[in-house]
């Protein structure tokens, strides 16, 4: 039995022996070879082929604007907060004043702003669409909007949203085939 163990052991020795090593290790690329394979890489760049188009098509960076620009300021009892344009919906003759800044008035967050100020401010929630201009507003919102004596202010999940104007889209007439004879 032993003999026989020793055989086959013998065998699969010889066997592997002729066979490649799997553990056999590749040489390493040399210096020249990395760099040949670069210079082959190089010239065969697409991208220094393409050639630039200067059209009126290409793209212009948009005209630096300011966070005072692009928004409008509600000031009360010496705070204030800053709401995008277009999001405050309605402002009673009573509540002008109340859109400018005053002097020495702190900078406060919309959520803390709002938080002090509920009792003369009303937010009304829309939808992404509606802020958009793709949708109207409900009608029970627009006359909530109408008898309300509060500034009313668009959020789109508690926060202030600019919604734009409403996107009138023209009818599409459509020719009616004329009836042949």
């Amino acid at each position: 039995m032993k003999s026989l163990i020793l055989v086959s052991l013998l065998g699969s020795v010889v066997a592997t022996l002729g066979q490649a090593d799997p553990t056999a290790m590749r040489e390493s690329a040399t210096n020249q070879q990395v760099s040949a394979h670069y210079r082959e890489a190089s010239q065969e760049d697409p991208l220094r082929k393409q050639t630039h188009v200067k059209s009126s098509d290409a793209p212009v960076a948009a005209p630096p604007t300011s966070l005072l620009g692009e928004s409008d300021i509600i000031c009360w009892n010496d705070t204030v907060a800053l709401v995008p344009k277009r999001a405050i919906l309605q402002v009673p003759k009573n509540y002008a004043d109340r859109l400018k800044y005053r002097l020495g008035a702190k900078l406060m967050s919309w959520g803390d702003f709002y938080a002090l100020n509920r009792g003369w401010i009303t937010a009304i929630e829309v939808t992404r669409v509606q802020a958009e201009g793709s949708s109207p507003l409900p009608e029970q919102t627009t006359r909530q909007m109408t008898k309300s004596g509060n500034l009313i202010i668009a959020t789109y999940q508690s926060s202030p949203i600019s919604v734009l104007p409403l996107k009138v889209v023209a009818p599409v007439e459509t020719k009616s085939p004329t009836p042949k004879p």
